[in-house]
């Protein structure tokens, strides 16, 4: 990929690929990752998209150096994700992390901060000020057993960036949130981008990444589909136009309308193709109709996160069906 003005990206990856041994007694290469190649710039959210299965866990581990690449390498703001000193610069937030949960929030959060050699005056100060940036500060003291699952959360993502990372990696952050929960991750990454830092996440949720992300990556079958902004993927084409409109008086819809028309209180909606707008507005300015707006309806994000992934399918199928 070109390199933008930007200067170095935070994250480089450079032709990824992992592939594991499955069977028992005539074992073969099962390919979970399949020459990943992919730039996350600074400052950026990230969101890494794709079903279950689809790759985006062993990317990650990949990236931590929890497991090895079969090819391929990595950089992270520079360096080889081979080299131990990359880990100062990151912070990871696992799918499903386990804590001690006899432990209480604060000793969780101190026990980390052991890690990186704060001093105990630096560590009490960090501790404390990352509770009440979570909003856990007030139940800095309970044990983690009794916390919900927002809260683990919570502590998982202070525990990611106590050390003050610049690169934060979240595995499905939302994953089993109710909705309290996800509005408080979701204020808690916007509170890290305006702090500049940036963030990687997987997730499936689409509402999600369509709210916070600078970028998207479409992952499915273990290979990239597609990158872009939100707004970019989706722009491309115009599946019909929308007209909102009210009728005048009681008065009856034009009858080319009638059966399309969706009913909302006192208005009505209908969806019809751009060739048949200028028709459609015709039909309702003769029923002397008060057009209220008229707007492109465009595909969502997860209509394409869905075209891609049923692409990335039926190829798998094919391929298939083609070794038998």
């Amino acid at each position: 990929m070109i390199m933008t003005a930007m200067g170095t990206p935070a994250i480089e990856i450079l032709g990824l690929t992992k592939d594991y041994s499955v069977g028992f007694w005539r074992k073969r290469a099962r390919r979970s990752l399949d020459n990943l190649t992919l730039q996350v710039q600074e400052r950026e959210v990230f969101g890494f998209l794709g079903p279950n299965g689809a790759g985006k866990t062993t990317t990650l581990k990949l990236l931590m150096g929890l497991i090895f690449p079969t090819a391929g390498t990595a950089r992270i703001r520079g360096k080889s994700i081979d080299d131990v000193r990359m880990h100062r610069e990151i912070g990871y937030l696992p799918e499903q992390p386990y804590f001690y949960d006899y432990l209480t929030a604060r000793e969780l959060l101190d026990y980390y901060a052991r890690f990186s050699g704060y001093s105990a005056v630096e560590r009490g100060e960090r501790v404390e000020r990352f509770l009440e940036r979570v909003g856990l500060a007030a139940a800095g003291n309970v044990q983690l057993r009794k916390f919900s699952k927002g809260m683990l959360q919570r502590a998982g993502i202070a525990q990611a960036i106590l050390h003050d990372p610049q690169v934060i990696f979240l595995d499905e952050p939302m994953s089993g949130l109710d909705p309290v929960g996800r509005r408080e991750v979701r204020d808690i990454i916007l509170d890290l981008k305006k702090q500049g830092r940036t963030v990687f996440f997987s997730t499936h949720i689409l509402s999600d990444a369509e709210m916070l992300c600078d970028r998207v990556g479409v992952l499915a079958g273990g290979k990239l589909q597609g990158v872009g902004t939100p707004s970019e993927i989706v722009s491309v084409e115009v599946h019909a136009m929308e007209i909102l409109f009210e009728p005048r008086d009681n008065r009856a819809l034009p009858t080319a309308l009638a059966g399309r028309a969706t009913h909302m209180g006192g208005r009505y909606r209908v969806e019809v193709p751009e060739t048949e707008l200028y028709g459609a507005l015709d039909s309702l300015r003769s029923t002397d109709a008060r057009i209220l707006s008229v707007s492109p309806v465009r595909p969502t994000l997860e209509d394409y996160f869905l075209r891609l992934v049923g692409g990335a399918q039926e190829k798998s199928r094919g391929v298939e069906v083609m070794s038998r």
